[in-house]
């Protein structure tokens, strides 16, 4: 990727991308930046070659929503599939444009459920345009025309004209204000299983990732920050690495982060490896992973929690049972560990600033290199790559604030800064640290009569939106335990919260809270089962009673896995989840030999409503599976003097081919709603696997990662 900064070349190539005609529904009025006098809104464009280029406003990360964000809009559209070509909105452009694309953030698995009445407004409401420039030609009446893939066609007559040849003459049409949707049964593409656009240009190393950037002149930055949360640059020694080849400056960037620029990153980071640094350490200096740990304890005991959801009476429920049983569980920090290690390249002027990078919230990064630039708005720009990973860390941009301020060191000259893979493992965003209290009452018949579920935990709202906090709470912390999302119909309900804040600094992981309260209850309800004397599924029929999808998956996830029929010496293991709008369930088959842990096959199966293409779904159920078994066999960042511990994949790995079991996913669309995809595989990988490790131990395991537990992780 090699870019022109010029003012002119810029301009230049704005227009170009503009020359096609631009079709869609009108979402805001054309305004005065627009600079197509055809455009009605910038959704899609087609050429006179008859090229559909469809505008994308969320991330590509792997998860394949690009093409699924793609596929509604054509499907209503009715173009030729094989002449869709994508492209990335910018934000910029977005707000000269009253703000039209809306929101960018890719994160909850919303890609698809939240864009996809948007998406198919736009395809609608072009399709219309096009029928009425191609009616108004042949003077006949438009309800005796229709469209399909690519064409407009005269009923009557037998006349037709493609797309191409109609796109300026639909330019002069008003889109119509309600366009009507396709009856789900007249669906061409929407449920087919359509390779990715950008497979074969990533098999073939053609696209561009945030890393991958490349500009004239550019120079790069190595940077390291404080270690331990809250530190800061006592002093440094600037003058031991500003003479080595290569280097150009050597400076502190902000209170915590010194960067040395340099030509090349590798000499930069070898240089600033060898910087004489003396650190403040002593605002985190007594914070440790056992301090932390204390801390959660003494929250599952407190008298004053906060309130989530309370049905009945639990104190008398559990007075009323005849059997009581109560566990305490606990989930640890973990990394995001992108293989693609946090980067940006930016170049700054007194006239403008401009960045490039891997980002899930364009929107935010450009709000964020206004505030570091100095800068309007409209002389900022934020161009939009390829992810080498997300999983919710690339939600946040204080990287994309550092990389700004780092440029400015070096007015006109572009800067591409790269964190080591020891910053990026020590300087996360982590998935936040819980504990939990469960304590079931069961009644002469083993009925699940009361339940009383107590987390203590870190609160991600507390860093990132503090507004957003009720009082002593944090209710998006209770996801998975609230009145949305709970599964189980049980008489006598309590879900509290002690919210307890080190201060690691937690974010957004993929699945966030609901990971970890779908792992305790999903564990603990297998707990019950044991001590009702009853089969794990069939113990959790009644309570599904209300809750015939989440039922349905979990009997498919069973009956995949051979939950009736086990082979000697193979234990099974089910977990079942509400997340994003969707239902799902794992299943695990293990086993266990001389204390090694063999994960023999997993099963996942997922209603999420309508299934855009179920290809891309299998898929991400695999991946997300992976993500998850990676969390729940060796997951743990650790703590000590404020600090993580772990600084690369020696220390914090992730699955490999010989941990990694076989997949089988089964996709299973009860229609009528739009859920989301990426994240529930990761909710319910963790508690299949337990459950079926328990089983084949005859004893309960109750904190992740299972490498802490001497069994080694192996398929």
């Amino acid at each position: 990727m090699t870019v022109d900064l010029t003012r002119r070349n810029f301009i230049i190539a704005a227009s170009a991308t503009l020359g096609a005609f631009t079709l869609g529904f009108r979402l805001a009025p054309a305004t005065a930046q627009t600079t197509s006098p055809d455009e009605i809104n910038a959704w899609l464009t087609i050429s006179p070659d008859e090229t559909v280029l469809i505008r994308i406003t969320r991330a590509e990360m792997g998860q394949g929503s690009m093409t699924g964000l793609a596929q509604m809009l054509a499907e209503e559209l009715d173009c030729d599939w094989a002449k869709v070509k994508t492209d990335f909105v910018l934000p910029g452009a977005s707000q000269a444009r009253a703000d039209v694309y809306g929101d960018f953030q890719t994160g909850g698995s919303g890609s698809i459920r939240e864009l996809q009445q948007t998406m198919r407004q736009a395809g609608a409401t072009a399709r219309d345009m096009l029928i009425s420039a191609a009616a108004a030609a042949w003077k006949v009446n438009k309800g005796e025309c229709a469209a399909s893939n690519g064409v407009v066609s005269h009923r009557g007559s037998g006349r037709s004209t493609s797309f191409g040849r109609l796109a300026k003459a639909a330019s002069g049409f008003e889109p119509a204000t309600a366009v009507e949707l396709k009856d789900p049964k007249h669906w061409r593409l929407i449920g087919k299983s359509i390779p990715r656009l950008e497979a074969l240009e990533k098999v073939t190393a053609k696209v561009t990732f945030g890393i991958d950037v490349s500009l004239p002149g550019m120079l790069h930055a190595a940077v390291r920050m404080a270690p331990n949360a809250g530190g800061s640059v006592q002093s440094f020694e600037a003058a031991a690495i500003s003479s080595r080849p290569g280097v150009r400056q050597v400076f502190q960037v902000d209170a915590r982060t010194i960067a040395v620029i340099a030509d090349g990153w590798w000499q930069a980071e070898t240089a600033i490896a060898d910087l004489p640094v003396i650190w403040d350490e002593s605002p985190s200096a007594n914070v440790s992973s056992a301090s932390i740990a204390l801390m959660l304890s003494e929250g599952l005991e407190t008298d004053d929690p906060f309130t989530g959801m309370t049905t009945g009476n639990v104190t008398e429920g559990l007075g009323a049972a005849v059997k009581t049983i109560s566990a305490e569980y606990a989930f640890p920090y973990q990394a995001h560990a992108p293989l693609e290690p946090i980067n940006a390249t930016a170049v700054w002027t007194p006239e403008r600033c401009e960045i490039w990078a891997s980002t899930q919230d364009a929107g935010a990064m450009l709000d964020v290199i206004v505030d570091a630039s100095g800068l309007p708005a409209s002389r900022c720009e934020v161009h939009r790559t390829f992810l080498g990973g997300g999983f919710g860390r690339r939600l946040y941009s204080e990287f994309a604030h550092l990389a700004v301020l780092i440029a400015k060191a070096r007015p006109g000259v572009p800067v591409k800064m790269i964190w080591s893979r020891q910053e990026d493992m020590t300087h996360d965003l982590y998935h936040p640290t819980t504990r939990a209290k469960l304590v079931g009452g069961l009644d002469k018949d083993g009925n699940l009569l009361a339940f009383h579920i107590r987390v203590a935990g870190q609160s991600i709202r507390a860093v990132h939106a503090p507004r957003r906090l009720q009082g002593n709470g944090d209710p998006h912390m209770l996801n998975g335990l609230n009145q949305n999302s709970f599964n189980y119909s049980i008489p006598n309900l309590l879900v509290d919260l002690a919210m307890r804040n080190p201060p690691i600094m937690p974010g957004a992981w993929r699945g966030v809270h609901v990971n970890q309260n779908v792992f305790y209850v999903e564990s603990f309800i297998d707990e019950l089962a044991l001590a009702a004397g009853r089969d794990p599924l069939e113990f959790r029929r009644p309570l599904l009673r209300r809750n015939p999808k989440l039922l349905a998956v979990l009997e498919a996830a069973a009956e995949r896995i051979g939950w009736s029929n086990p082979q000697p010496n193979r234990h099974h293991g089910i977990a079942g989840a509400f997340a994003t709008e969707s239902y799902v369930a794992a299943a695990a088959e293990v086993s266990i030999v001389n204390g090694a842990l063999k994960i023999h096959r997993m099963v996942c199966a997922i209603d999420c409503g309508i299934a855009v293409n179920p290809g891309l779904i299998s898929r991400q159920l695999e991946g997300g599976l992976a993500f998850g078994l990676s969390a729940a066999l060796f997951g743990e960042c650790t703590v000590d003097k404020g600090a993580i511990q772990e600084t690369n994949f020696d220390g914090y790995a992730i699955v490999r081919m010989n941990d990694m079991p076989p997949i089988e996913t089964i996709v299973m669309p009860s229609g009528g709603f739009w859920g989301g995809v990426g994240e529930p595989p990761v909710v319910v990988a963790a508690p299949a696997l337990f459950n079926a490790v328990s089983s084949a131990l005859g004893r309960r395991i109750r904190s992740l990662p299972l490498k802490n537990h001497k069994l080694v992780g192996g398929a």
